[in-house]
């Protein structure tokens, strides 16, 4: 009696305690990056911190209310519940609120709901129903079609509302395609065009082109068994037009403020007065970021002891910037802990995505460490300057409930499924 009841509460709690350890760190550094005045009220609803637990305490309800579903629901419904999401981002043309200039929430009542972090799970859900179908084979290009327009479908709505991160997230979902058996062809082509876009427009298209066509001569003669000379052929003909188009798409499709950011990362402007003038304007929140992690030193400043944090030198420094307040008040070494935390629950789960027995909970794991590392990435990147500045939060870290919830159900649907695996005897 005992082992029948006991068995709906197996589930891997080593995942589930690098979730909280997450959360938990991650509503401090909320505390410290939106506090006011001396004394901190944590149980001030009107401030971030005190909405941000109130979200946490509803998290609570949402990871059991995804528990006591049956495994199989995801499964079977999982068309259903991509339907529904794509909807919810349709709606947004017509019922939507605009924040920060995007146009992707809801307005209910005094809050906000952002459907583009739900779509993560159901796009997910979706592709592992489609790959675990039994006539599924990633090596068509029927197949690589159908996959296209499920990704596509989300990925157009959510850039159509001005929210170019969220958008770039799908890109992630190509770890997840390679390791159910995408031709290795697709890595390399990504590869290149990322490689000739970058260098025709660092280094003008007739530079780009004619580098691209040494290069494809070398390889060609390079080989013993050497192919048609048609392929390279093709190949550089579609290499020169890429890089004659990259530059008419940086200047007629993308905004100013992302022209700005792609030209200061890349250095692609030569008037020092106009540099500084668009790093006082773009690069502002990172110089200040820069600047909020390096003071923390190693050990850091402590606990709402942040100078530029509880100065508010950083704007925005509860979402996107949120790390900065981490290296800031717990130094390199809680920097690193945050790190080790998400490396940890990354590596966990595609451990326990590759011991799944079912295809689907099989891909769909490997879904849910794919957005998460895409995140964790380009999130911590950005904060550093490493890469371009791009709004996109810190999973499980960053102040809001969409975002918090969103990655709350990704997970906890693993886990739901996971669970099966650890129930059975």
């Amino acid at each position: 009696m005992f082992r029948e009841t006991d068995r709906h509460f197996k589930f891997d709690w080593v995942t589930i305690i690098l979730f909280l350890l997450l959360v938990g760190f991650g509503w401090l550094n909320i505390v410290s990056a939106s506090h006011v005045g001396v004394e901190v009220d944590y149980f001030d609803f009107s401030q971030p911190y005190g909405k941000q637990l109130a979200f946490i305490g509803l998290t609570i309800l949402l990871i059991i209310f995804i528990l006591s579903i049956e495994a199989r629901f995801y499964e079977r419904f999982s068309s259903v519940i991509y339907l529904i999401s794509m909807l919810s981002l349709v709606g947004i043309f017509f019922f939507g609120k605009t924040v920060n200039g995007a146009t992707s929430w809801y307005g209910i009542g005094g809050m906000t709901i952002q459907p583009s972090e739900f779509a993560k799970a159901a796009t997910a859900l979706a592709v592992a129903k489609y790959i675990s179908d039994l006539n599924t084979d990633l090596k068509t290009f029927k197949d690589q079609l159908n996959i296209l327009v499920i990704l596509a479908i989300p990925a157009i709505l959510i850039l159509l509302q001005n929210d170019t991160g969220s958008t770039l997230v799908y890109v992630a979902f190509f770890f997840v395609l390679y390791r159910e058996g995408l031709p290795k062809v697709y890595l390399s082509l990504g590869v290149a065009l990322a490689l000739i876009s970058i260098s025709a427009l660092k280094f003008g298209e007739v530079i780009t082109s004619i580098a691209t066509v040494l290069i494809l001569i070398l390889n060609h003669f390079s080989k013993k068994k050497k192919p048609s000379i048609l392929q390279p052929i093709l190949i550089a003909i579609a290499s020169i037009a890429l890089a004659f188009s990259v530059n008419f798409f940086y200047d007629t499709i993308l905004q100013q403020h992302q022209k700005d950011r792609i030209s200061l990362w890349l250095r692609l402007e030569k008037d020092p007065a106009k540099i500084e003038s668009m790093r006082r304007d773009i690069l502002y929140n990172l110089y200040e970021s820069e600047k909020a992690i390096s003071s923390g030193g190693l050990t850091g400043r402590g606990f709402l002891e942040g100078t530029r944090t509880t100065g508010k030198f950083v704007p925005e420094q509860h979402t996107d910037y949120i790390f900065s307040t981490v290296g800031e008040e717990w130094g390199f070494l809680g920097s690193t802990f945050v790190v080790v935390v998400f490396v940890l629950l990354l590596l966990r789960v595609l451990r326990l995505a590759e011991l799944q027995k079912s295809q689907f909970s099989r891909v769909y794991g490997y879904a849910v460490a794919s957005i998460i590392f895409f995140h964790f990435l380009i999130n911590i990147g950005m904060v550093m300057g490493l890469i371009p500045t791009i709004g996109i939060p810190l999973p499980f870290f960053s102040y809001g409930g969409s975002g918090l919830w969103g990655f709350t159900i990704l997970l906890f649907i693993f886990i739901k499924l996971d669970s099966n695996r650890i129930n059975e005897w």
